[in-house]
């Protein structure tokens, strides 16, 4: 039995212990073998020396994020404690000022935290249109729009131009109650919340109102010329082949482009087929057009976003499995 004391004195003890020690008990529940106590701004662990070795390198990683952020979330926490720890220096620990994509509001810093959402800003920086698909929650709108931001802040483009296709309302959004922009904000509404996260609320007002930044449904796209953009269509696996041609086809001079979608999470009618599979197959070996997939393993959200991923692909292959045996016995 060996017994280590951590200072806690660079940081916010509040911070690191979290409401109502909610992240304290995140950790002894990651290491149940220790004894943790704290004290003041001091942790105590006894128990096995492997395990408070182990222990202390987290501990450490968390204590080096909250230097430089001030702030850590239980989510993020959490994903700390869990993750490898090379990946994890790598994902939270921000060593190279380089690699922050925008400085939001009160100082908060937003950049890409896998490996995954790191290729998407390599992929972006190299080519003109990007591809990048993967399932909820892993941070493909967040950072095409974190990316987006920092082109119009660099002054690489004059305007960035977000949409999506308002798909659950056909994009006949007529029978919904309000004017044009109370029937399609709903629809919108992911992109203006990380818009929330990157731009102050006054400057982002200024840019709404001078068209700086322009949110709008896909249909409002067709017919115009996009030059001097960065260009963000979110949501594509709800587009048909011809919203989506329409759409890569507006891009101009100096524009940039990304394409987010899920290809899991389809809402068209049944009898209507997604655009996004047939594009990401035909325009794959294109110069200039870059493809990046994300996976269960990229999310960010709460820690059960990746249990609830895993269990409905294995659900999915389930019934492939069973369709494909009914199938076979029917030819027989």
């Amino acid at each position: 039995m060996t017994d280590t004391i951590i200072s806690l004195d660079s940081v916010n003890p509040i911070e690191f212990f979290g409401v109502n020690n909610g992240k304290l008990d995140l950790l002894k529940k990651k290491f149940p073998l220790l004894k943790i106590l704290s004290r003041g701004t001091q942790l105590k662990l006894s128990g096995a020396p492997e395990q408070i070795e182990t222990a202390k390198e987290k501990i450490d990683l968390i204590i080096q994020y909250l230097e430089r952020n001030g702030h850590l979330s239980e989510n993020y926490f959490e994903q700390i404690l869990g993750g490898d720890d090379a990946e994890t220096v790598d994902n939270f620990v921000d060593r190279n000022p380089n690699d922050i994509l925008v400085f939001g509001p009160n100082g908060k810093t937003v950049r890409a935290r896998t490996q995954n959402q790191k290729r998407m800003v390599q992929a972006v920086d190299r080519n003109d249109i990007v591809f990048a698909i993967g399932p909820a929650g892993t941070g493909k709108t967040y950072t095409a729009v974190a990316l987006a931001v920092r082109a119009l802040k660099n002054k690489i483009v004059k305007k960035i131009i977000l949409t999506r296709p308002a798909v659950e309302a056909g994009e006949s959004l007529g029978f919904l109650p309000g004017d044009l922009k109370e029937k399609i904000d709903p629809y919108l509404r992911p992109l203006y919340d990380a818009l929330d996260d990157m731009i102050p609320a006054d400057k982002l007002g200024y840019y709404m109102s001078t068209r700086t930044i322009e949110i709008a449904p896909l249909a409002y796209m067709r017919g115009r010329t996009l030059d001097n953009a960065f260009i963000i269509l979110d949501e594509a696996q709800n587009t048909n082949d011809l919203q989506l041609k329409m759409f890569l086809t507006r891009i101009g001079a100096n524009a940039k482009a990304i394409i987010t979608g899920d290809p899991t999470q389809v809402d068209l009618p049944r009898n209507m087929r997604s655009g996004l599979d047939k594009a990401t197959r035909i325009l794959k070996n294109i110069d200039g057009i870059a493809h990046i997939e994300l996976t269960e393993e990229d999310v960010v959200r709460h820690r059960l976003v990746k249990s609830i991923i895993r269990a409905y692909d294995k659900e999915k292959e389930k019934e492939d499995a069973e369709l494909e045996e009914q199938q076979g016995y029917r030819r027989r």
